[in-house]
């Protein structure tokens, strides 16, 4: 007769709003500097993964390497907090070697966005985040573990996104910006403060257990607007010129060349003009959600030092 394997052992029972210690994964991250600012301010002690030295921090522990490899990670937290890839973390997670009972992830709205993309690469993106939070949700079930997964939209407010900064910064090498005339997909920008807000509303909210939540911005607005107001936010107010789209696709070809297009490929050309529009109701509704409206200023649009 075969002996069955022993059941996983079962976390204890999460207790909300008592600050014990916290380890955060991507922490020097767009999302996970505002994150450790709120944790150390609500009392928690907490760890800090860094691929790279950071300035030392009150209230946080610094650990320095991947998330793959590194072995300095704490052996037991009561809150597990990740703010970088979703695919690594859920691997790592799945080795076991950090015990927790409180798990917060963020992921990506490209799990939907990007799931029938003409591009095999962001079809294949898709695919490695629905495997991950599948994988994530298997592995906090088993040890009994609570989890959430967060799904941001398009993310700015630091400085160190790939959207809005990187259009901030053309236009200013430019001084001006150019979009097709049929670049009318709505957007839903959400900023770094309410993403790290929402990870801590999440905390004491049992409804939020084994779900998963887009967080989109607090306005919808056409991508158009959303550009209008990035370059009004500039001292030097670039100009923005609507293009016809035939002219516009022709001059991608030598821009591309030049390296001012650079990763701007023809499924992004076609994402100007869908709707990636996500409803936040569900997480109004668990956590109280509230973001706020798209009015970036300079500094949100500026690479830090």
């Amino acid at each position: 007769m075969t002996t069955p394997p022993p059941e996983a052992p079962q976390a204890p029972p999460w207790r909300p709003s008592r600050p014990g210690r916290a380890l955060v994964l991507g922490a020097s991250g767009q999302i996970g500097r505002p994150l450790l600012a709120r944790l150390v301010q609500a009392g928690w002690r907490v760890d800090a993964l860094s691929r790279q030295p950071q300035p030392p921090l009150p209230g946080v522990h610094w650990l320095r390497g991947d998330l793959a490899g590194c072995r300095e990670l704490p052996g037991e937290v009561d809150l597990l907090l990740s703010c970088g890839p979703l695919d690594a973390f859920a691997a790592r997670f799945a080795r076991g070697d950090v015990a927790c009972r409180r798990v917060v992830a963020f992921g990506s709205t490209s799990v939907e966005a990007k799931r029938t993309s003409p591009d095999p690469d962001e079809r294949a993106l898709a695919d490695r985040l629905r495997a991950a939070e599948a994988s994530l949700f298997a592995t906090a079930a088993g040890r009994g573990v609570a989890a959430t997964i967060l799904r941001p939209t398009l993310v700015y407010g630091a400085g160190r996104d790939a959207t809005l900064t990187r259009i901030a910064a053309l236009a200013r090498r430019l001084r001006g910006f150019a979009l097709p005339a049929d670049a009318t997909g709505r957007r839903q920008p959400v900023h770094v403060d309410d993403l790290a807000d929402a990870a801590m509303a999440c905390l004491d909210a049992p409804a939020t257990h084994g779900r998963a939540y887009a967080v989109p911005g607090g306005e919808t607005l056409a991508y158009r607007e959303m550009v209008a107001r990035t370059l009004a936010a500039l001292p030097s107010r670039p100009r923005l010129l609507v293009l016809p789209a035939p002219l516009f696709r022709a001059l991608l070809v030598p821009a591309r060349r030049l390296g001012l297009a650079s990763g701007f490929g023809d499924a992004a050309l076609a994402r100007m003009r869908q709707d990636l529009v996500f409803d936040a109701g569900a997480a109004r509704r668990d956590f109280g959600y509230a973001p706020r409206a798209f009015a970036p200023d300079a500094a949100m649009l500026t690479p830090p030092a």
